[in-house]
């Protein structure tokens, strides 16, 4: 007579087993880790590119009127687009100029204040000075005290006329 098992064979389950879960959990945050800088990095230069392609347009539209002129137009307020920029054969859009910037806050134009005669600005920018000071390396000179892009916290100008 077979002899018979006090303790019966467990079958085999199909599933997986924790440490095969675990390994899986692991793999998955470390290409999380990986990923979420360059993203971060990619969203970055995004901003950085909108922003530098934004303010030459508007620069070089404020520039042709001058030329076109014989002056800048007059000062507004944030957001508000010069109504002299929306007369003639201007392409600037006065929608773009009042959207909110790719850093926070809204474009400037800025005549005869804040030390410049002329200048595209951000104002109430929300972005972190360091930042900025990286765009300004791309765009710039790097240092946001000299060259055409300066700054202080929140406010930032892209100077056309000194």
């Amino acid at each position: 007579m077979p002899m018979s098992s006090a303790y019966p064979v467990p079958k085999r389950s199909r599933g997986f087993t924790l440490v095969e879960i675990m390994i899986v959990v692991v793999i998955i945050g470390l290409l999380a880790a990986m990923a979420i800088p360059a993203f971060s990095r990619v969203r970055e230069n995004s901003r950085h590119s909108t922003l530098a392609n934004d303010i030459r347009i508007f620069a070089a539209a404020f520039e042709t009127y001058a030329l076109e002129h014989g002056s800048f137009p007059a000062d507004t307020n944030i957001g508000v687009l010069p109504p002299a920029m929306l007369s003639g054969n201007s392409t600037l859009d006065a929608d773009a100029f009042a959207a909110k910037t790719p850093i926070g806050g809204n474009y400037d134009w800025d005549y005869n204040v804040f030390g410049v005669v002329a200048a595209v600005s951000v104002a109430d920018a929300t972005i972190t000075t360091a930042e900025l000071t990286r765009f300004d390396a791309k765009f710039d000179d790097g240092d946001l005290t000299t060259g055409q892009f300066r700054g202080n916290t929140g406010r930032y100008s892209y100077v056309l006329q000194f």
